[in-house]
């Protein structure tokens, strides 16, 4: 058995097709069981993110068109539009990238951690629709383990490497406790939604949202019940402030010096940590030269997250060391798993055989025929249908020249050279 692994991601295929190839849980709910019948595989999972959809079968005959085509069907898609987008992979490069895409290896920003837990639900999704077997199992448990060491041995998720968690961090070094710290956000964008996000992720619930259009200001604060005000309130806020980060498009600063030095009086020079995000700046470069204000700008948190980026890719190459220990450790327990199925397959085939002869002669000995004449023709079938195919390829062999298998076979039949 085979495992073959067919998808499209981030790389591959713009956001208008992932979008179309999506499924949802729902859709799962029929398509996993759909897409096994379809192709008479042994099991199959999808794993369909915003980045990524995913096809894992397991199978005897390995068929990636077929797969494909179903996909297109199924999501009223022209094949054709797949056919530069898909790539497909088989056994052990099959393993591996199941790997890497758990561990993060493979995610637009490495090491990001989502992916995991949506591995997770795919295959927890499919055992629950009765499409995992032993090979899928075996394959989720392991790359779980896998994914797990590499977090702990690496640290591939520690460092952050996008503006609005670089942000975040850098406050929680500075305040030991971030969730009792009030905060302020200057304007109402992607960078200041992401900045709240990660903030309310921190634990953070003070939160103010400051903007030149209060309407966006309080569609920015609704999900985290955060105070909206505009702009002209940020002196009064800034007294009771601990953490300000800002981005707007403002071409001319929103915080001074002055005002800035008035908060600090007004709060007896308790620390202020203030991250601007904005190019032209919010906050003006004068404001680092007051004392406990800590003023960080674009350039700095650069600088962190080039360092947090080498330090991942770092990580990245000691995760692809411990999934190729991973993927060979792998491929000898499906070994074992093949053969115990071919075992169990072999031994059910000549039960099969045995019941047949063995209900004949109960027949015959019910019926009051001579037991010698029937034991002797049971023992005469059974080795008859025993031999039957075996000799069949011993022909096949001799006449193509496969003095390999001709040999094999004598092996496997304990024949001795004479």
């Amino acid at each position: 058995m085979d495992l073959l692994l067919l998808g499209l991601n981030h790389r591959t295929a713009p956001l208008s097709l992932r979008e179309r190839v999506a499924f949802t849980a729902d859709q799962l709910a029929e398509a996993l069981p759909a897409l096994k019948i379809r192709g008479d595989f042994r099991e199959v999972a999808i794993l369909s993110t915003c980045n990524r959809t995913e096809v894992i079968v397991v199978t005897d005959e390995p068929n990636p068109g077929l797969v494909m085509n179903w996909l297109a069907e199924y999501h009223n898609i022209s094949a054709s539009k797949l056919e530069d987008r898909i790539y497909t992979l088989e056994g052990p490069k099959a393993v591996e990238h199941t790997m890497r895409v758990a561990c993060g290896l493979d995610s637009m920003v490495i090491g990001e951690p989502q992916i995991f837990g949506q591995f997770k639900d795919c295959f927890t999704i499919a055992r629950i629709h009765d499409t995992v077997g032993p090979q899928l199992h075996n394959l989720s448990q392991t790359t779980n383990r896998v994914a797990k060491q590499v977090r702990t041995q690496t640290g591939i998720g520690e460092n952050p490497t996008s503006i609005a968690s670089t942000s975040v961090t850098l406050a929680k070094q500075l305040f030991t406790d971030i969730a009792s710290c009030n905060t302020l956000l200057i304007g109402a964008g992607e960078t200041i939604e992401l900045t709240a996000q990660h903030l309310a992720n921190a634990g953070v619930s003070n939160l103010v949202i400051a903007n030149r259009t209060l309407a966006n200001a309080k569609t920015v604060a609704e999900p985290y019940n955060a105070h909206a005000v505009d702009l002209s309130a940020i002196p009064r806020v800034l007294e009771y402030t601990d953490i300000v980060i800002s981005s707007t498009g403002s071409s001319l600063p929103i915080l001074g010096k002055g005002s800035v030095e008035r908060a600090l009086r007004s709060r007896f020079h308790k620390p202020i940590f203030m991250v601007d995000l904005a190019v032209p700046r919010d906050i003006e470069p004068e404001v680092s030269e007051l004392q406990d204000v800590y003023l960080y700008s674009i350039d700095d948190l650069q600088e962190i997250i080039t360092e947090n980026l080498n330090l991942r890719q770092n990580a990245a190459n000691k995760a692809a060391d411990i999934i190729q220990d991973a993927v060979q450790e792998y491929t000898k327990n499906d070994s074992s798993l093949d053969a115990a199925d071919t075992i169990r397959r072999f031994r059910a085939h000549h039960d099969e055989l045995k019941q047949a002869e063995l209900d004949k002669a109960l027949v015959r000995l019910s019926k009051g025929d001579d037991p010698k004449t029937i034991v002797s023709s049971l023992a005469n079938q059974l080795t008859n249908k025993i031999v039957h195919i075996p000799t069949i390829e011993i022909k096949k062999a001799s006449t193509l020249g496969r003095s390999d298998l001709l040999l094999l076979i004598a092996q496997l039949y304990g024949l001795d050279e004479e």
